[in-house]
């Protein structure tokens, strides 16, 4: 069983155990990674295809949370579906050696044939859509049905905490009765909330307490069918977040240079030869002109220098693992992000606090360098297999697949970006 927790850090593993006495006693049942360095960019549904791929995200495909959709303007579609993911999966690789596997909210799965028992995570994107339709479409429909007349009362459409509420009776109902091979588990309470009020906000540490009454639920399901001490447990983070004050709207900067034409009215973008696509703490730049990436890298150092960290070139961004169509990544400071507005009157625009919870307006966000300091996340390993009260210095995002495919006595058969990480297993 995997369950990440969204947006957990290492900090979190290292200052905040005393709310969180089921996480505590795993870790001293098991294996501790203390810091798991990402991938880039940090976002959720890059790293955790990551989770299941051990590959970066230039060759998973999956390099932003949402598509580049000029067309739908401010409300993209995500990459919900598992046919966007270019390499194969953990859940796949189960699938083949005939196991079942069973999912919860995991990103990018939506459709997936390999999983049996799929509540898939999306919601709903144009006007005749509605979230019951939605899921329906891109879960195991039957399953979905059967959970939703369980436990749906306990949830209010996407709304956290009642969400992750509902996964986590449907969890703990799949465990009792099903039993899958593999269990992947989504849990966002913490990325909400630090999203929406910071990263050591009263409500944050509140959702730490409730992730931590969440697998208590999980690991007394287990107890209940005698399958605790005979099962595989992973809790990881798939990345951190840092607080923010401030928004860069490079968008604009393109806007008002016109490299770029915006239909106010439609409010979408009609013509363009120099586009930013966030990922919140960093964020993509793509040229119609590659020729041009030198002049675009002095501009956005001049008139946006005061909250841009680095601009990575086309090679640098590449080898660190980022969208290989993309030709320019700029980091923001601490402090700043990106966002892709173009009606704005300025370039760099303090966050009120009035408008958090509207889009693209946050507290804290994460997207940054997997290096920074203090931004990395954690790791925690226990069952059969694996050492006790085992503490593991670092790893990588990548290592997490090749690991979870040697417990589960699976391989990947292709040449991926990441290694088992050895020295957690008992030899």
């Amino acid at each position: 069983m995997v369950v990440s927790f969204d947006a957990f850090g290492a900090l979190d593993a290292k200052n905040h155990l005393d709310i969180m006495p089921n996480l505590k006693s795993l870790i001293e049942q098991g294996t501790h990674v203390k810091k798991i360095f990402g991938i880039y960019p940090t976002l959720t549904y890059p790293s955790h295809t990551t989770i299941v791929t051990g590959d970066y995200p230039k060759n998973h495909a999956i390099v932003n949370n949402t598509l580049t959709q000029i067309e739908r303007g401010s409300a993209p579609d995500w990459y919900w579906w598992s046919k966007y993911v270019k390499a194969p999966t953990l859940y796949q690789l189960a699938y083949e050696q005939r196991m079942d596997v069973a999912a919860f909210l995991w990103p990018v799965t939506a459709g997936s044939p390999a999983i049996k028992y799929n509540i898939a995570e999306i919601f709903p994107n144009r006007i005749w859509q509605n979230q019951y339709t939605q899921s329906f479409k891109a879960s195991s429909p039957f399953f979905t049905i059967h959970m939703n007349s369980k436990f749906g009362k306990l949830r209010n459409g996407i709304a956290q905490p009642q969400l992750d509420d509902f996964v986590t009776a449907s969890v703990c109902w799949t465990l009792e009765h099903k039993y899958p091979d593999l269990t992947l588990v989504h849990l966002v309470d913490l990325d909400s909330m630090r999203h929406h009020y910071g990263v050591e906000s009263k409500e944050a540490i509140e959702a730490l307490e409730r992730l931590d009454t969440h697998l208590g639920m999980m690991l007394d399901s287990l107890k209940k069918i005698n399958r605790l001490q005979e099962t595989n447990i992973a809790i990881l983070g798939d990345h951190y977040q840092i607080d923010v004050s401030r928004m860069i709207h490079l968008n604009y900067l393109f806007k008002q240079n016109s490299w770029l034409d915006y239909d106010e009215e439609k409010q979408v973008i009609t013509n363009w030869r120099v586009m930013a696509k966030t990922t919140d703490g960093s964020t993509y730049i793509y040229l119609k002109d590659p020729k041009m990436a030198a002049g675009i890298s002095r501009l956005i150092k001049e008139h946006a220098g005061q909250g841009i960290e680095k601009v990575y070139s086309k090679k640098e961004l590449i080898e660190l693992g980022a969208d290989p169509e993309a030709d320019l990544m700029v980091e923001a400071k601490a402090g700043y992000y990106f966002t892709d507005e173009i009606s704005v009157t300025s370039l760099i625009e303090e966050v009120d606090a009035n408008s958090i919870g509207q889009t693209d307006r946050y507290h804290a966000v994460h997207g940054f360098l997997p290096t920074r300091k203090n931004y990395q996340t954690t790791l925690i390993l226990s069952g059969p297999g694996i050492k006790a009260a085992k503490k593991i210095r670092s790893a990588r995002l990548i290592d997490e697949a090749p690991t979870f495919a040697r417990i589960l006595g699976l391989k990947f058969t292709n040449s991926i970006d990441g290694e088992e990480i050895k020295d957690a297993f008992i030899d």
